[in-house]
């Protein structure tokens, strides 16, 4: 049974759009920040070679750099001063995070509230600071290490690089927040979108390409279309599916009104993770690819042949891609989602599942439920993110399961954002026009 505010945004008529000055403001406040951030992927970061470093990415092709590149919008591609992008402020969030759930003064600031969440937000910028910095030294070293790549290695390159990169996630961190807090939106997630999306002309350009050479007969441009269309579909369904429990609230006395008795559920989405779990095992996984580029004259007969079997399409690298997903998924749903802490605020406001006892038994029993769904969550994640490496096509590669997951999903986020601000905006109409009814008589 849809809720009131479902049953209203599905009757929702974009015309109001033209109407709402504030959401309007918003829009396009999102569209000049996300034009800022593309922008700063083909700024280019000084002392580099761009011949050099063209010709070292693509011995490098396949590997994680490939994964941060779609991620970092090209941005590492052209060694721009975005090139960390935004994972260093995604990795300090998940650290802390999981810091929330071993240390209790992080647990307690967590439960603070708004003030909590703001001092929590602080030291997840100060996280950000430090992984940067850390992995900007590292790409100087590396740069380093690759012959005509540097134009002038040495100690003021590093520091230049270091603090040029940092500089850099420092300023799209900025510029997420405050498409959050002044846009529409998650921040972080829209500037990966952007960075996703225009990449787009080049794909669809290779596609079309391949047709007119003859690379690609129509059929198969048709089944890459068609393909694509039905892995959107089945995306769509699966990020909308929930388990949802239901649950009941007492009847109780004030004075002589009755209150309560109401019944209401609880939403358990069938993907709790999002995107984080392939990202993560593919980022492990192309690591030791990556490493072995670097040092391709001196690795040895066996890291050869380990980085070989390792290679996206074989069953090694696809049957651990899966293992990995399957892990990540449980380990960032346990992360994320706390049973006992959702049974306690049910029990808190006299709320509890039929048949099921208040406190531990309802939080055994969300927690099984969670596991149930998490399995065919994790199966979801795996199938969308196996079937272009099954596929086999390097155009189809390109336009990855990570990549649409990620586009679908923002999609998905931003047009909830949109229809919630007209939807209070329609409320807002509505409350207005009562109230001068009311003064006129």
């Amino acid at each position: 049974m849809p809720s009131a505010a479902e049953q209203l945004a599905a009757n929702f008529n974009f015309g109001a759009l033209s109407k709402a000055t504030e959401l309007k403001q918003r829009i396009f406040f999102t569209l000049a920040a996300l034009v800022v951030a593309r922008l700063g992927t083909y700024v280019p970061m000084p002392g580099i070679d761009p011949g050099a470093l063209a010709n070292m990415l693509s011995r490098q092709a396949g590997g994680v750099l490939d994964v941060f590149n779609v991620l970092a919008g090209g941005a590492i591609g052209r060694m721009a001063i975005f090139a960390l992008g935004i994972m260093p402020y995604i990795s300090a969030s998940i650290i802390i995070q999981l810091m929330t759930t071993v240390f209790p003064e992080l647990e307690a600031l967590k439960k603070e509230g708004e003030s909590g969440r703001k001092t929590l937000n602080q030291y997840t910028r100060y996280g950000t600071v430090g992984l940067a910095a850390v992995q900007a030294l590292g790409i100087a070293i590396g740069l380093e290490n690759m012959s005509h790549v540097v134009l002038d290695p040495g100690m003021f390159f590093r520091f230049t690089t270091v603090i040029t990169l940092t500089g850099g996630t420092i300023l799209l961190m900025w510029i997420g927040e405050q498409i959050t807090s002044r846009g529409v939106g998650n921040g972080i997630s829209l500037i990966i979108f952007a960075g996703i999306i225009a990449r787009f002309p080049t794909y669809i350009g290779q596609i079309f390409e391949s047709g007119r050479t003859g690379a690609m007969s129509p059929l198969e441009i048709i089944a890459i279309i068609l393909g694509a269309v039905g892995l959107i579909t089945f995306i769509v369904f699966m990020e909308r599916a929930q388990r949802r429990l239901l649950v009941q609230y007492p009847k109780r006395q004030v004075g002589n009104r009755m209150f309560g008795g109401e019944a209401s559920h609880l939403p358990l989405k069938l993907n709790v993770s999002g995107v984080i779990p392939p990202i993560f095992a593919s980022s492990i996984l192309l690591f030791p690819t990556t490493i072995a580029s670097f040092y391709a004259q001196n690795i040895s007969g066996w890291m050869q042949t380990l980085v070989t079997y390792l290679s996206p399409g074989r069953l090694l690298y696809e049957s651990l891609y899966v293992a990995m997903i399957v892990f990540f998924a449980f380990f960032y749903t346990s992360i994320v989602f706390n049973p006992e802490e959702t049974a306690e605020n049910l029990r808190k406001y006299g709320g509890f599942i039929p048949g099921i006892r208040p406190g531990k038994k309802t939080a055994e029993y969300i927690d099984f439920v969670l596991t149930r769904i998490t399995v065919i969550g994790a199966a979801y994640l795996a199938v969308v993110c196996l079937v272009p490496d099954l596929a086999r096509s390097e155009i189809a590669i390109a336009l990855g399961g990570t990549s649409i997951l990620i586009m679908v999903s923002v999609t998905m986020d931003t047009v909830a954002q949109i229809q919630s601000h007209l939807i209070a905006q329609q409320y807002e109409g509505l409350i207005k026009k009562a109230k001068l009814r009311g003064a006129r008589r």
